[in-house]
């Protein structure tokens, strides 16, 4: 994929299967062309060569509204519109208020609304008031994206900004609320991904790897060291990132790598 024609590409001769259900972690240096995969993914810029297919559909054969609909898209920076919180969560008016609180409380957002706010689901949202901290604007955006059910998320660092605790949150209501699809994680904290069921690794625009993160950081018959190692002999692109995260660091990742390959 290029962003303009007489520009080299930012995706070069990146090809992987996800299957349905799968949560892949997408980890690289700024620039390695991890954000790309998201233009191509909502069609924000198109293939130069090749297909992006799910479920058998060229995501070019269908219109944009009906593919960008069954994404669901959490970004960094919550993003909010201005209006009511019943307006950011459903801005087409298709579920009644008890879908809405029901969602709400699933995040832990509703009684905090009630007891803050008169108006509850029609409290405007601006950036002049403080009903809501950062974080909690990011779980609203949480909200919104379980609501919706669709069979595809995408997370674009979407916990960067927000404090363990929230983070750590997000996390496990990604297990639970999104046990049935097909999750895309792009982080640079690399214990937000270690878990997934796949990691993709991209450098230079170039996916370097794609396999689960145990295999990537050590071969399954000596899996008590981080020595995975490429078929040059060198160490892999993941293991590297691991390693950098400090010695007693890169253990706790490796030994929850080891326990979800087990």
């Amino acid at each position: 994929m290029k962003y303009r024609e007489h520009m080299d590409p930012s995706i070069r001769n990146l090809s992987c299967t996800i299957q349905a259900g799968m949560k892949i972690g997408i980890v690289g240096r700024t620039g390695a062309g991890k954000s790309s995969i998201l233009q191509v993914l909502f069609r924000l810029s198109d293939c130069s060569e090749g297909k992006l297919i799910i479920d058998g559909v060229d995501i070019k054969d269908i219109g944009l509204h009906l593919l960008r609909k069954n994404i669901a898209y959490i970004p960094q920076t919550p993003f909010l519109i201005q209006g009511s919180i019943r307006e950011n969560l459903d801005p087409f008016g298709e579920y009644d208020d008890e879908q809405i609180e029901k969602t709400l409380i699933e995040v832990q957002l509703y009684d905090h609304i009630i007891k803050n706010s008169s108006k509850g689901l029609d409290t405007l949202l601006s950036e002049n008031n403080n009903v809501l901290s950062v974080g909690q604007k990011q779980l609203l955006c949480l909200a919104r994206a379980i609501i919706r059910n669709t069979k595809i998320l995408v997370l674009d660092e979407a916990t960067a900004n927000v404090d363990l605790q929230t983070d750590n949150f997000i996390q496990e209501k990604l297990k639970s609320s999104f046990k049935n699809c097909t999750v895309l994680i792009i982080a640079h904290r690399l214990a937000t991904v270690i878990d997934s069921d796949r990691i993709l690794v991209m450098d230079g625009g170039f996916g370097r790897e794609f396999d689960h993160p145990f295999k990537l950081l050590a071969n399954a018959d000596t899996d008590e060291t981080i020595t995975k190692t490429d078929e040059s002999g060198e160490t892999g692109f993941f293991a590297k990132m691991v390693k950098a995260t400090g010695k007693e660091t890169a253990q706790q990742l490796f030994d929850i790598a080891k326990s979800k390959y087990e």
